[in-house]
């Protein structure tokens, strides 16, 4: 991995220059406040006015494509992530507009992508079920064939984005009598279809995601993604993105794993910590100074470090880890005062290792818990068998 510094040309500084501008027109405190107060991740005219600079459709393509560059996409990046655009939306979008590329009929592809870039048509993950957990292909949402159409019926937790985008990537099992991987269809369901309901649900960490129900749900053949029963092929390539399995460049222009944005975060809610406890107060005196305080957040810091630099989905999981441990730390660090929220009068380092303290135990769950990260690295990366959650009986007396 190369860690130098890029020297920016004067066509890349004139280009961060512009971003800078874009971003600080758009993504003002106002749009920063109003997603707190939501939870939505997700601003239509800030979307909207990415869309129309080209800025959307430069990000999901290559540079062969007329995308980015590699320096200019991790500008882009990393302004973005600077200025806390609200980004979650975009993210599923992308990712299943490539299953559309991929997979969707002409006709599809016609009605969906353009849209897409322009930033009117987003796309969110239906996936996981009240009762199915991390194991997505235990999918007991039916799609039955009725002639042309398909006849939907089922439900789906943690539809992230439900109730501002267009479509949804939805798993359904197609035949109930097959093995759980060759049962399952995509498709690609537009969600003003009569018989769809959004609810919304709120994390602790104060996020909006959705439940969603399908009654008697009628959509054409032609939203179908991929073969009848083959829609874990569809799924492959969705699924490595979400997980982060895919390995970094080797030119260090761009994220080693997935959840760095999360942990940046993170290390920043260390860095205000930091000058927090090295503030005197006003009898100059500094916390820092207490042997204790300096060793517990040094060793804070250095978790976070480790963290950052773990790639692949080991660093996915180094980084949820790393924020449950080192969130109640801070706060224990601080003081009663960290308990205070963001743009609260009195608040220790502005509520940001308060809102890390909450955040921390959704960062486990995204895509998966941790114990199922665990047990892939355990399987495909380190060769070892498959776990064993068997209670192990006590020998009889």
């Amino acid at each position: 991995m190369d860690f130098s510094r890029v020297d920016l040309t004067a066509d890349e500084q004139s280009f961060l220059d512009e971003i800078r501008e874009f971003l600080a027109t758009h993504v003002t405190d106002d749009v920063r406040r109003r997603d707190r107060e939501t939870g939505d991740n997700f601003d239509e005219a800030v979307h909207l006015a990415m869309g129309a600079a080209g800025y959307l459709e430069r990000e999901y393509r290559t540079e062969e494509q007329g995308g980015f560059d590699r320096v200019r996409r991790r500008l882009w990046e990393l302004e973005k992530r600077r200025v806390h655009v609200p980004w979650v939306t975009w993210g599923t979008t992308s990712i299943v507009a490539r299953s559309v590329e991929n997979f969707g009929s002409p006709e599809i592809r016609d009605e969906v992508l353009s849209k897409v870039f322009s930033g009117h048509v987003r796309l969110c993950l239906g996936y996981t079920e009240p009762d199915g957990g991390s194991d997505i292909a235990t999918c007991k949402t039916r799609a039955v064939r009725d002639g042309d159409d398909w006849v939907v019926n089922g439900s789906k937790m943690f539809t992230t984005g439900a109730h501002n985008c267009q479509y949804t990537f939805l798993i359904t099992n197609t035949d109930p009598h097959a093995k759980k991987h060759k049962s399952l269809t995509m498709f690609l369901v537009p969600l003003d279809t009569p018989g769809i309901e959004i609810q919304p649900l709120w994390t602790v960490d104060g996020d909006r995601t959705n439940i969603v129900y399908y009654s008697d749900v009628r959509i054409s053949d032609k939203y179908r993604l991929g073969e009848v029963n083959e829609g874990w092929t569809v799924l492959r390539g969705p699924l490595d993105t979400e997980h982060g399995v895919s390995a970094a460049n080797s030119d260090g222009l761009e994220d080693v794993s997935i959840l760095q944005h999360q942990g940046s975060y993170m290390a920043t809610t260390v860095d205000k910590v930091a000058a927090t406890v090295s503030t005197p107060d006003d009898a100059g005196r500094r916390r820092i100074d207490d042997g204790s305080v300096s060793y517990r957040l040094g060793r804070n810091v250095a978790r976070v470090e480790a963290s950052l630099s773990t790639p692949n989905m080991y660093g996915r999981v180094a980084l949820a880890q790393a924020m449950r441990d080192v969130a109640p730390e801070l706060m224990d660090i601080l003081g009663p005062a960290a308990v205070l929220p963001i743009e609260t009068a009195g608040a220790a380092d502005d509520g940001a290792s308060e809102y890390l303290f909450r955040w921390a135990p959704l960062c486990g769950i995204y895509g998966g818990t941790l114990e199922v990260f665990r047990n892939m690295i355990a399987q495909h990366a380190l060769g070892l068998g498959r776990p064993s959650y068997a209670q192990t009986r006590a020998p009889a007396s």
